[in-house]
């Protein structure tokens, strides 16, 4: 081999392996910037999260800022400071070549070997941080769990729909019930909420509800109460009837969302239910809007709906979308055509709704007057002042005779970095969700099993509509009205083996559950 080829050889090497380098710096900077970001702006997530939420972030009404953050952040950054590192090493070794100057060996070598240990450093800091922010190492132990969610789950069957009623279900953002302990916070942000839910007036609740294993953001918090599963990764089938699609491919382009699943809105549009949503951000975050359009839902109304009404500009969050003051104007608009046309027609409607005020960063609407040091707690109050007035509504307008209402927090409060609360919540060892019931004429006299999961309120919101259900079961969960669970039900395990269950990557189970189910559904 000639000298000019063996000096092209290391040549081309020489290349390679700074090329090499430069893609790792790169790469560590990237994982180590979205790790703190991630953590910054969500706290620690799971990698399903990741991939069905970050994935379908919207500038407009889904993030806003943020997600122009993450791309600057995440996409640009790096890349400027693994650049700008290369242009710097290539004008050094340019000097040194034109000075003529030899460095001795010792000191290349302590350049080189500080070089390496830098590279190495980011890259592993990066890798480390990113992992942990994600919660791959758990990730990980599920995919190798023995447990299948399949194994537990129960179809809901119907078996009497004699007593059914009009539902309204209402989402409150962040409505976690330790933010109504006074001994804690500055006030009970929820005291215009109870005040409106007294059990004198045949309110009740389930004492203790508690975020699934697992869960902890919008979308979890809607699949487990409205599913009864806990929301994993897109899996194989999700948005085409192929099982070879990979997840991240088929989460940019959903036709359906848990197509293969049967969720509430699924049951109810069987049963004659006019279903209906009404949330203030753009439907399309988190693909929401395909969730309910795959699930029963006739109409989605959401930040593009409430524009084209005319709503004023400072009735928007530029991050988020409309203000809850003016989302329940617009459900008390909502709720008087839908009981007019079920008095019309004998068919019962679902409004289901999903706040907005309280996602933070915070944001103060013009409406909301602060009267606390921490601008985050009348925030809350003035949110649910506005939902508490939704609920007089109802009862002035009589819908209360007919319509069952279920009203509860869609996740705990979030403990990023960036949140409010930390030294309140932090180490909080009774964190729960807070919840209101009501089902016309019945006044409390059926009580509620305390301490369940969001899992079991599918079932629980099924009956409270007045279906009659099979075993009491639906999904994973067993209904809260029930003070029985039946033997071999998820419900009854023992909590390490239901958390077990709960964490389960369970492929074959999901794989069916993303598929794209019927087609006539």
């Amino acid at each position: 081999m000639s000298s000019r080829t063996l000096s092209a050889i290391r040549r081309f090497g020489v290349v390679g392996a700074r090329v090499l380098v430069y893609l790792l710096v790169w790469a560590g900077l990237t994982l180590l910037i979205a790790a703190i970001g991630i953590r910054l702006y969500w706290g620690k997530i799971s990698v399903s999260q990741m991939l069905l939420n970050l994935v379908t972030v919207e500038t407009d009404g889904g993030g806003g800022p943020i997600v122009w953050i993450g791309v600057l952040g995440v996409g640009v950054l790096p890349l400027v400071i693994t650049v700008g590192i290369a242009l710097a090493h290539h004008v050094r070794r340019r000097r040194c070549r034109e000075d003529g100057a030899v460095r001795p060996r010792r000191s290349q070598w302590v350049l080189r070997t500080a070089s390496t240990v830098l590279v190495g450093a980011v890259v592993a800091g990066g890798t480390t941080a990113f992992a942990s922010a994600v919660g791959m190492r758990d990730y990980i132990r599920a995919a190798n769990s023995e447990y299948d969610l399949g194994d537990y789950y129960v179809e809901p069957t119907v078996t009497s729909a004699a007593d059914k009623r009009n539902l309204v279900l209402i989402y409150l953002e962040s409505g976690e019930a330790t933010l109504a302990d006074g001994t804690l916070f500055e006030k009970d942000a929820f005291a215009p909420l109870k005040e409106a839910t007294e059990a004198s007036e045949g309110w009740q609740g389930v004492d203790g509800l508690r975020q699934y294993k697992g869960g902890g953001w919008t979308m979890a918090g809607l699949i487990s109460t409205q599913c009864g599963v806990p929301l994993k990764g897109t899996g194989a089938g999700a948005g085409s009837s192929s099982t070879d699609e990979p997840a991240d491919e088929a989460a940019d382009d959903m036709d359906t969302y848990l197509g293969g699943s049967t969720c509430l809105g699924d049951v109810l549009a069987e049963h004659g239910y006019t279903n209906v949503f009404l949330g203030g951000a753009n439907a399309s975050f988190a693909a929401k809007d395909t969730f309910l359009g795959s699930h029963g839902y006739s109409e989605v109304k959401d930040l593009s709906d409430w524009r084209a009404a005319g709503e004023p500009e400072t009735s928007f969050r530029s991050d988020w979308g409309l203000s809850d003051e003016r989302l329940m104007a617009r459900a008390r608009d909502e709720i008087d055509g839908l009981h007019a046309e079920a008095e019309n027609t004998g068919r019962p409607f679902n409004l289901s709704m999903l706040t907005l005020d309280t996602h933070e960063p915070v944001h103060v609407y013009d409406y909301c007057p602060v009267d606390t040091q921490d601008e985050v707690t009348s925030v809350f109050s003035c949110s649910l002042t506005q939902v508490a007035g939704f609920v007089e509504y109802m009862e002035e307008q009589g819908y209360l005779e007919d319509t069952a209402v279920v009203i509860m927090g869609d996740h705990l409060k979030h403990m990023s970095a960036g949140d409010a609360f930390h030294e309140q919540l932090d180490d909080h060892p009774n964190r729960t969700i807070f919840n209101r019931i009501r089902i016309p004429g019945e006044d409390g006299i059926r009580s509620l099993r305390p301490g369940v999961d969001q899992l079991s309120m599918y079932p629980t919101i099924l009956e409270a509509a007045g279906l009659t259900l099979a075993g009491r079961e639906a999904g994973l969960g067993v209904s809260a009205f029930s003070a029985d669970l039946p033997a071999g039900s998820a419900q009854a395990l023992d909590p390490a083996t239901y958390g077990e269950l709960l964490d389960s990557n369970s492929p074959r189970f999901y794989t069916e559950a993303w598929s794209a189910g019927d087609a006539d559904r």
